[in-house]
């Protein structure tokens, strides 16, 4: 399969939201319903091409149009949202959202018959098998590929923080993981998956893109699962980062976060800044704070000589880029922290119900 060229890199600060889903029952918890909402029927016209579904049969994808303005992410949000709820429930079916779904058990759940994914299943085996992650993805559009390649380069380190904010994923198989971003630690048992090393340039990572599908280690480009990447067929840099969550206002946040940095980012690049240098084993251990810790995360700094803890990040980051919305996600409860005490006042049948859109 061939891979995609630099002419798809071509306008800046467009945006692009996927939020993934499960298909529940009325009782919040995991159900097939693919079939029904994505094969059988016709899904609200807003969804029109902008609705598939991932790996298990119980969970659903959906793809917001192009967005021109960050102002519009709220309202663009609420209505693809709205739309797919009403077309879940039009079948029987509710939808749910969080990083995992506690009640999930893949082993008792069916896997989706589409090739691609029986392709990935028998090439990854138990890593994809047990893979019942739903994330946030964030494409802002870049105008260059040189200066994408760079925007995702720099994004490495901003990653952590982001999963810290957005951890939301205690329980996986009806189990408390002890950590703050369960989905995170399993979907990094992927191949191709975690903070990716450094590119020198756009040129690198097509040739890197390119080795990976002729060799057979990916069958297409789509299936480069890093935290961050760009994005060689929509011209964009795409931040993989965030659990997914039902709150609307939590993910509009992220997203309006994401943008104001992609866009600082690439003028930064056109003031002809150095670029990070940090070590790769740096990242993974910020990347395993947030992971474990969530809101109470601290991070090696840029410069790999300090420590700085997620309330001084937020607060930086909300004077310099004036993205107060995430300030307000660090003061209220995590994810993480709100699923554990529905789980400990209402158990499971609570947790499961406050999950749903």
């Amino acid at each position: 399969m061939e891979t995609a060229g630099s002419e798809t890199f071509c306008r800046m600060g467009t945006l692009g939201i996927e939020e993934e889903f499960y298909i529940v029952d009325d009782n919040g918890r995991p159900v097939s319903g693919i079939d029904e909402l994505v094969y059988e029927s016709e899904p609200p016209a807003i969804l029109t091409d902008r609705l598939d579904h991932e790996l298990f049969q119980c969970t659903i994808e959906t793809q917001t149009p192009i967005i021109e303005s960050v102002a519009d992410v709220a309202s663009i949000l609420e209505t693809i949202r709205s739309a797919l709820t009403d077309h879940a429930e039009a079948h029987g079916f509710r939808i749910a959202a969080a990083g995992l779904h506690p009640a999930a058990d893949w082993q008792e759940l069916e896997h989706a018959t589409k090739p691609r994914y029986q392709a990935q299943l028998n090439r990854i085996q138990y890593p994809q098998h047990r893979n019942t992650t739903s994330g946030l993805h964030v494409h802002v559009g870049v105008d260059d590929p040189d200066k994408a390649v760079w925007i995702a380069n720099e994004l490495r380190w901003y990653l952590s923080p982001l999963l810290a904010l957005s951890a939301n994923s205690p329980f996986w198989c009806g189990v408390d993981t002890g950590l703050a971003s369960g989905r995170a630690k399993i979907f990094e048992n992927l191949p191709n998956t975690g903070v990716p090393t450094r590119f020198e340039d756009f040129e690198a990572f097509q040739q890197f893109e390119t080795r990976m599908v002729e060799t057979g280690s990916i069958n297409d480009r789509g299936e480069l699962w890093f935290d961050v990447r760009p994005h060689t067929t929509h011209g964009t840099v795409e931040v993989r980062t965030p659990d997914a969550n039902a709150d609307p206002a939590v993910v509009t946040a992220i997203v309006e976060y994401v943008h104001a940095l992609v866009e600082d980012l690439a003028a930064r690049y056109e003031d002809g800044e150095s670029g990070l240098e940090i070590r790769r084993e740096l990242l993974d251990e910020n990347k395993w704070r947030a992971i474990r810790y969530g809101h109470e995360a601290s991070f090696s700094s840029r410069d790999g000589n300090s420590v700085i803890d997620l309330e001084t990040f937020v607060d930086r980051e909300v004077d310099r880029l004036g993205v107060e919305a995430i300030g307000g996600l660090y003061e209220a409860p995590s994810g993480a922290e709100r699923q554990r005490a529905l789980f400990a006042a209402e158990g499971m049948d609570g947790l499961c119900g406050s999950l749903m859109l």
